[in-house]
């Protein structure tokens, strides 16, 4: 068998033609870039770019979309000279990689930012490996095209072996001003949704479900200002989904030989697109998430949420090309490639699923008599704790939902006859951004994901993630933080315990070498991919060894819990990797310090600080 190096160097890429605007870098077009580098020059401007025929301008890192690829060695000092074209600030961000606190490249938190024909040039050792990615922490930048892919090679033997390799990018592209999405946005949070239910809907569910029932559910969900169907803010409506660059006509090829090893190295580089991510015929096995070694798991499918990166195995045996297809979440659209044994080879791609409904489920109210845990229409199986039952033809006479009261005279906001919201542990302020609190929100870490796991097929689930290595601190957590996801979609207000970050009056404060687990609680109806810059936290998920991850997914009416060493001191950017959410207010900063935390002494368990000012 040849060296994995060989390999590298020998690995072609087949792309279907695309017009003279488009740039495209290297490691997507021709071949992957071999050997690590210890310094790049990064320049950012405006370049032409063309998706399915229409053209436009993106914001370029060395004139492409997605950036250049960086590739490292575990253990070298890296140098990255940044060149500012552009008439604005800009800046980048090195996701998921530990390096001192003013190299993370966020403005107004770690430095001041990269002004208008000005260098700065970043300078940090490499203390992992895996698969990265860096992207602008400026704007709306992200959004209009800079990003791109980062690879770290051990410095000791990879566990993971393979033949050749591809990094498979997914992203998000409109032709709009991010500006006037966003602007759309606060005024009508629903503008992109063109999957709201119809009066046709509405007939199918009396048929169903008979007319109370179907009446109902119907009040139930105008009262609080809510739609089943708002799975994604930004939709197909405007948004193309692109693979390595290119639209999904443009049809990306890696090639492969029938009987090797390919390791594909997915990063979901998006604004705010989820994907459900198969290769039909194909299995995959699942060796990284984040960056991070795990125990193998094979599967069929897994979704991938913004900013997180999957690493999987795959041997083609057959002489045949074989379909990669990223289905975007909402079901509006879907970005693809191929995998084949030659250059103009294309497999069937498949029919887009049906969008799926929001359920109770998704409301917090997971457990509430059994009610809330089945999706529209579905017979629940015993994995599911329903006994085989069908949901659809439960009697919720005991559940009247049409008793709901709004909270805090929020629109869309609950409240259950008889049951005080606030005694339910949300100890967090109300108002206007806070529509809504989960009453009973589970964990559901074996859960796949909304509108997953009902078409014959293995998918991924949190669960099943076991890191390949022991966790590096043993230490039980000395103290507990809890903080909830918060809004008001209605509005399209995002907060962290009913705060935006403009509203907080300081950071959260861990001390320095502490020990402590955080709770994300998703108060809202939509999936959250939660960020913190510059440590890896341990996702509990049973597992003896916890896997690290950087970006954690909180499905809606959920929990999530980690285990984090407060080991890097300084401020550190803590938010939705939603581009929007963060801009409407999901951001925070934690603060690693020496100094004791104010309440650390005074109780176990605690929300996020608001009472001291960032100094």
């Amino acid at each position: 068998m040849q060296s994995r190096r060989t390999f590298l160097k020998q690995t072609a890429v087949g792309v279907a033609a695309f017009g003279a605007a488009q740039l495209m870098p290297g490691w997507a077009r021709a071949m992957i870039q071999s050997e690590p580098r210890n310094a790049f020059d990064l320049t950012i401007g405006k370049s032409p770019f063309e998706v399915g025929g229409r053209r436009g301008t993106a914001t370029t890192i060395n004139g492409t979309v997605p950036g250049p690829l960086l590739r490292f060695q575990e253990g070298d000092e890296v140098t990255l000279r940044v060149h500012n074209r552009l008439r604005e600030d800009t800046s980048i961000h090195w996701h998921g990689l530990l390096l001192p606190n003013d190299q993370d490249g966020v403005p107004g938190v770690t430095f001041n930012g990269i002004r208008p024909d000005e260098t700065f040039t970043y300078r940090f050792p490499i203390r992992q490996s895996g698969t990265y990615w860096y992207h602008s922490h400026s704007g709306f930048q992200e959004q209009t095209g800079v990003y791109g892919p980062i690879i770290i090679d051990p410095k000791g033997a990879d566990p993971v072996q393979y033949d050749r390799e591809y990094i498979v990018m997914l992203s998000d592209w409109t032709f709009e001003d991010p500006n006037r999405v966003f602007a759309k946005l606060k005024k009508h949070s629903d503008y992109y949704n063109f999957h709201k239910r119809t009066f046709g809907d509405f007939l199918a569910d009396v048929r169903d479900k008979g007319l109370g029932q179907a009446m109902a559910e119907r009040k139930m969900w105008s009262e609080m200002r809510m739609m089943r169907t708002d799975i994604a803010d930004v939709t197909g409506a405007t948004y193309t989904y692109l693979m390595n660059g290119l639209g999904p006509d443009a049809n990306w090829t890696g090639l492969f030989k029938p009987g090797e090893r390919v390791r594909l190295r997915f990063i979901n580089g998006s604004a705010m697109s989820y994907f459900d991510v198969r290769i039909p015929g194909l299995p995959m096995t699942v060796v990284s998430t984040d960056g991070q070694n795990i125990d193998p798991v094979e599967t069929d499918e897994f979704r991938i949420s913004v900013a997180e990166t999957y690493d999987v195995v795959v041997e083609p045996k057959a002489d045949q090309a074989y379909t990669i297809f990223a289905e975007s979440m909402d079901r509006s659209g879907y970005a693809r490639g191929t995998l084949a044994p030659r250059e103009n080879m294309q497999a069937g791609v498949p029919q887009r699923r049906k969008p799926f409904l929001l359920t109770m489920q998704d409301m917090g109210m997971g457990g509430m008599g059994g009610m809330a845990g089945a999706k529209a229409g579905e017979k629940m199986t015993s994995d599911r704790d329903h006994g085989g039952h069908d949901m659809s033809a439960m009697d919720h006479s005991g559940h009247d939902m049409s008793g709901m009261k709004l909270k805090d005279g929020a629109a869309g906001g609950m409240a259950m006859d008889g049951m005080d919201m606030m005694d339910a542990g949300h100890n967090h302020p109300g108002g206007p951004g806070v529509a809504m609190e989960a009453m009973n929100p589970q964990e559901r870490l074996d859960d796949p994901g909304n509108g997953l796991g009902d078409d014959g097929w293995r998918v991924l689930t949190y669960s099943q993630l076991r890191s390949l290595s022991p966790n590096p601190d043993p230490r039980p957590p000395e103290r507990e933080v809890e903080l909830h996801l918060t809004s008001n979609m209605e509005r399209y207000m995002w907060s962290f315990d009913g705060l935006k970050f403009n509203e907080v009056d300081g950071p959260i404060l861990f001390t320095y070498g502490e020990r402590l687990r955080l709770t994300l609680v998703n108060d809202t109806m939509m999936a959250h991919p939660i960020h913190l810059h510059g440590m890896f936290v341990e996702l509990e998920t049973g597992a003896d060894q916890r896997p690290l991850k950087h970006v954690v997914n909180v499905e809606p009416g959920t929990k999530r819990s980690m285990l984090i060493t407060a080991n890097e001191r300084g401020d550190w950017a803590f938010h939705c990797h939603l581009l929007y959410h963060m801009a409407g207010g999901m951001f925070r900063v934690v603060r690693v310090a020496d100094a004791p935390h104010a309440s650390a002494g005074a109780s176990h368990s605690v929300h996020g600080n608001h009472g001291e000012a960032i100094k």
